[in-house]
C-alpha cells in the first residue's frame, strides 16, 4: 500500500511537472501565435478559435504520431524532416507576404464597415481551421519536442501508447485554451485596430513577423 501510494505520488509530481513545462512553452510566441493573431483581426473571434482548433488538431496528430512511432522516424530521417521544415517555412513565408500585399496595397479603400466585411469573406472559419492546421503540422519541430518531451513525464518502466497520447491531448487541448483567450482578447480590441492605417500597420508588422518566424524554421538547426 506504502509503495503503491509512493508511485502515484510520483506519478502526480510528474503531471504537473508536465503540466508546468507545457505553460511555459504554449504562452511562448511563435508561428502558431501569430497565425491566430492575424486570423482574429481578420475574421474575428470565430476566426481566432477556428485557428487555435487547428492548431490543436495538428498537435494531437503529432502526438499520436509519437506514441505510434512515426515521429521519430520522421525526426531520423534527414531528407523527411528537410522536406516537412522546407515546406512548412514556406507556408508561413507565404501568409506573410500576404499579409504585406494587403499593408502595402489595400485591395479595398473604405469604410470600416467595408474593412469588417471584406476581412470576414477572405477568412472564413474552414480558411482559418485549415491555416491553423497547416501552420502546425508543418513545423517539423513539433516532431522534435513531441519526442524529446513527452516521453520524460511518462511512467517509469514504458512509455505506453495510452500515455503518450493522453499527455499529447492535454497539451493540445491546453494550447487551444490559450489561444482561444489569446483571440477572445485580441477581438476585445479589434475593432480599434480595424481602422484602414491602423489595420495596415498591423497586417505590415504581422507580415513581417511571419516571414521572419519562416526563414527562421527554414535556416535553423534542428
Amino acid at each position: 500500500m506504502v509503495d503503491g501510494n509512493v508511485e502515484e505520488q510520483r506519478s502526480m509530481l510528474s503531471f504537473l511537472a508536465f503540466i508546468g513545462t507545457s505553460i511555459i512553452v504554449i504562452v511562448t510566441p511563435g508561428p502558431d501565435t501569430a497565425t491566430t493573431i492575424r486570423n482574429t483581426l481578420l475574421a474575428g473571434r470565430t476566426g481566432g478559435i477556428c485557428t487555435a482548433a487547428g492548431i490543436a488538431v495538428g498537435q494531437t496528430i503529432w502526438a499520436l504520431a509519437t506514441s505510434v512511432g512515426l515521429a521519430a522516424l520522421l525526426v531520423a530521417s534527414a531528407s523527411l524532416f528537410l522536406a516537412i521544415k522546407y515546406l512548412g517555412a514556406a507556408y508561413l513565408i507565404y501568409l506573410g507576404i500576404i499579409a504585406l500585399y494587403e499593408a502595402l496595397w489595400p485591395s479595398e479603400q473604405g469604410s470600416d464597415i467595408a474593412v469588417e466585411n471584406r476581412s470576414h469573406g477572405r477568412v472564413s472559419p474552414w480558411i482559418a481551421f485549415r491555416q491553423g492546421l497547416i501552420s502546425d503540422l508543418g513545423n517539423p519541430k513539433m516532431a522534435v519536442f513531441f519526442t524529446s518531451l513527452l516521453p520524460q513525464f511518462a511512467p517509469t518502466g514504458g512509455s505506453t501508447f495510452a500515455t503518450l497520447l493522453a499527455l499529447g491531448i492535454v497539451f493540445a487541448g491546453m494550447t487551444f485554451v490559450w489561444l482561444a483567450v489569446y483571440a477572445a482578447a485580441i477581438h476585445r480590441v479589434r475593432n480599434a485596430l480595424q481602422r484602414p492605417t491602423v489595420r495596415r500597420l498591423v497586417e505590415g508588422v504581422t507580415g513581417v513577423v511571419l516571414i521572419a518566424l519562416g526563414l527562421r524554421i527554414a535556416t535553423e538547426q534542428r
